[in-house]
């Protein structure tokens, strides 16, 4: 069942059937905004809650309700649709997704990890150490999931012949223990989610290999805050107070990560909190702060690397109408630089 937590109570008014309402109580009224994340309530979501935990959201007037998500793929249509008009997925797989539905104007406002987590996970009895030892080996791949759809470029980058590794479509709650049972030899997956996910089968740590893709030739960026076109053109102050606030907690997170856990664990009440904290370490420091980020601050990107990101994934995507940066990403939203730093 999908995870969600509402803090404060919605009344009023359904505006562009966007899943966003208007309160009309006098001062104290809210804007209510529905957020999809790409995931389950872990470690690395801890930003949004905090920014709730700490009222930086309802400072900006706003009313946030986080939902769980279905992969880091998938959820971008339900930022075109409307369903969510804010929501954290993969921006690699939204150059594709501009591509392939002309018209949707999806575009990220924010970018979360700087260094994505894409990854080729696997196990030491394997032998496998690099990306060419893949060949002849059986890979389990979500087809969701937004390691997977860097597959094509990984392949490319790194010399793999594709046709000698077998591709088996997995779901997400089967692909670690798939792996763990030696039924595949390698998996697709988030390096702060299949890490942790193994220790949980009982793989111990020395035995779980993470071959980051980052570290093997792809300049991608990773997951970013999206926002609905329509709902960016009627509500700029929302979606600008919306950037803000998660700023914020994107920096407290940093800075405090053992305080920040605590309002992930408010909301999941099966998780393992130690887990959840070494799991979200893991993602602050590999994947929310880089160099760059404490060079320029949180939530922007280099224009002339995503420009490149986009020629890295047309090496084996073949575009109808080839975006540019700008069509992808847009740093009006963002507050100035000298309240992202961290």
């Amino acid at each position: 069942m999908m995870q969600q937590i509402k803090m404060s109570a919605v009344v009023g008014l359904a505006v562009g059937g966007l899943a966003v309402w208007g309160l009309a109580s006098g001062a104290a009224a809210q804007t209510a905004v529905k957020f999809a994340l790409d995931w389950k309530f872990e470690g690395p979501s801890a930003p949004y809650f905090v920014a709730i935990d700490k009222g930086y959201y309802k400072a900006e007037g706003l009313d946030v309700t986080i939902d769980s998500g279905p992969g880091s793929v998938a959820g971008i249509a339900r930022v075109a649709a409307g369903t969510y008009p804010l929501g954290f997925f993969d921006i690699n797989s939204l150059v594709k997704f501009r591509d392939q539905t002309p018209g949707k104007d999806v575009k990220a406002v924010m970018m979360v990890y700087d260094r994505p987590p894409f990854s080729i996970v696997t196990v030491a009895k394997t032998g496998i150490t690099k990306p060419k030892d893949l060949e002849g080996r059986i890979l389990g791949a979500p087809a969701a999931d937004g390691a997977f759809a860097q597959w094509n470029a990984f392949v490319k980058e790194n010399g793999i012949d594709a046709s000698k590794v077998k591709i088996n479509n997995v779901g997400f709650p089967v692909r670690e223990p798939m792996l763990a049972s030696g039924e595949v030899d390698a998996i697709t997956g988030f390096s702060f989610s299949s890490y942790f996910n193994l220790l949980q089968k009982g793989v111990a740590a020395q035995d779980i290999k993470v071959m980051l893709m980052a570290d093997h030739g792809l300049v991608l960026y990773g997951n970013a805050i999206m926002v609905n076109p329509d709902y960016a053109k009627a509500n700029p102050k929302a979606v600008s107070g919306f950037v803000r606030a998660t700023i914020k907690g994107v920096i407290d997170t940093v800075k405090d990560p053992e305080s920040a856990i605590k309002s992930v664990m408010k909301r999941n009440e099966t998780g393992d909190e130690k887990i959840e904290l070494e799991r979200l370490k893991m993602s602050l420091r590999d994947n929310f702060v880089t160099p760059w980020v404490r060079a320029h601050g949180v939530g922007g990107v280099d224009m002339t690397r995503l420009a490149r990101s986009i020629d890295q994934i047309a090496l084996t995507y073949d575009f109808k109408a080839r975006p540019k940066a700008e069509d992808i990403f847009t740093s009006e939203f963002l507050p100035p630089a000298a309240e992202r730093k961290l």
